[in-house]
């Protein structure tokens, strides 16, 4: 028997049109169970343990845990959420960068990851989706203000606002989703009138989206962003200039080297937002941007479907095949049609606009001044390599958490934003 058309929509969103990627119940606070008290009582001490540089130390003594304690969902995203913290903390809380993790985070963690279909790194999802919690139950999570993080490399408000608001952005396109679903019933349902409406409802949406992102001006501010956060965000692929030309071995205790458990990763970025990448989906833009290294190939964008948990990456796969928003459009000869599609166009591009301002503002400016923190004078980082080549004044590109060429790839990631206009 074939499904109707509202089943196979209702089916590919699932729940994403209820919840969007955010989790089905409120993150773990913390671990239930008391083996894993060791990684709770580390992470809740990250800030002033990297700060006096006893973070390694700590990781290095800490017993080698086994995964076999993690019951629920929750529970392994906790963990994947405090091992990509300590992962990162590791390699980037010291003088130089450690490329070599031992194996009370190596062995776990490559567990943690494979059970959740991710990179063994700090990804968006365990730095965002995984580690909040609202200020009291019931609160509204749209706003930011209503939020808290659970886990932190500075302890600082900036860092947590810089969270947040990406949680609250989440929470506001969870009625985009169920737009997208509604749009595309309406496509197959060939019903112009209510496609129309759905796409200016979608406009707006997307207005509310960029007013959310300008929010981080509020309590983030640039040069605690770029000098004390950003260098813990970056991940171990393209980051020789940084420290680690060969990437991070991931040490599980073998007394054999393997050459697989050595790994180039992308560091947390928004791109692995899974919302961001289906407002591309629903609208048909494709993008054909790479990391500057090689042409043809996957996207970088593309690439970052990969350090998504497992479903939402199917479920953006399944989108794509789906999508039937943009042909319809333009084999419309309804121009109202048309002018809300341009509408819903106009304001992606504006909240990508608004990204790019917020980058020049957070990295590009930000790169240009001295980091005000004196202790960290002499550490070789993400932030020091691209300072320190400005000061010799040697040509430097400024790189993104996930290693690509930061200002050309979210210029021509606008540009095929605004080229989409029928």
């Amino acid at each position: 028997m074939l499904q109707s058309t509202d089943a196979i929509f209702n089916d590919l969103f699932g729940s994403y049109a209820e919840q969007g990627f955010l989790p089905d119940r409120l993150p773990l606070a913390r671990l239930p169970n008391p083996y894993y008290k060791t990684w709770e009582d580390i992470a809740s001490q990250l800030p002033s343990l990297i700060q006096s540089s006893q973070i390694r130390d700590r990781i290095d003594n800490m017993p080698v845990c086994t995964t076999e304690h993690l019951q629920t969902e929750a529970e392994w995203r906790r963990a994947c959420v405090i091992m990509g913290y300590f992962t990162h903390a590791y390699i980037w809380g010291g003088e130089i960068p450690k490329d070599r993790l031992p194996p009370s985070i190596s062995k776990p963690f490559l567990e943690i990851s494979a059970h959740l279909q991710l990179p063994a790194c700090a990804t968006y999802a365990g730095l965002t989706l995984w580690n909040f919690l609202p200020s009291s139950p019931g609160a509204d999570i749209t706003d930011p203000d209503n939020l808290h993080v659970q886990t932190s490399f500075t302890g600082t408000k900036d860092e947590e606002w810089f969270m947040v608001i990406s949680v609250a952005v989440e929470a506001k396109g969870i009625k985009l989703l169920a737009l997208m679903r509604d749009a595309f019933k309406a496509v197959v349902a060939i019903d112009v009138e209510l496609l129309t409406a759905l796409l200016y409802r979608f406009a707006d949406g997307l207005s509310d989206l960029t007013m959310t992102l300008k929010r981080m001006y509020e309590h983030n501010e640039p040069d605690v962003f770029y000098h004390q956060l950003r260098p813990f965000l970056a991940g171990s692929k393209n980051m020789g200039h940084a420290g680690l030309p060969n990437g991070v071995f991931y040490d599980v205790g073998d007394e054999v080297e393997r050459p697989e458990n050595w790994l180039q990763l992308s560091g947390g970025s928004n791109a692995q937002s899974s919302l961001i990448q289906a407002l591309d989906i629903f609208l048909g833009i494709k993008h054909s941007a790479t990391d500057g290294k090689q042409s043809g190939g996957p996207s970088f964008i593309q690439q970052m479907r990969d350090y998504m948990p497992g479903p939402h990456r199917r479920f953006l796969e399944e989108l794509s095949v789906r999508s039937n928003v943009r042909p319809f459009v333009l084999d419309s000869s309804v121009q109202s049609l048309k002018d809300a599609y341009n509408a819903a166009v106009k304001e992606l591009k504006g909240f990508r606009d608004a990204h790019i301002q917020m980058v020049t503002r957070y990295i590009v400016m930000a790169s240009r001044k001295p980091n005000p923190v004196e202790q960290a004078k002499g550490r070789i980082n993400l932030a020091t390599a691209s300072s320190q080549t400005e000061e010799t004044g040697a040509k430097t590109k400024l790189a993104g958490t996930g290693g690509t060429d930061l200002i050309p790839f979210l210029k021509k990631t606008r540009d095929t934003v605004q080229d989409a206009k029928c």
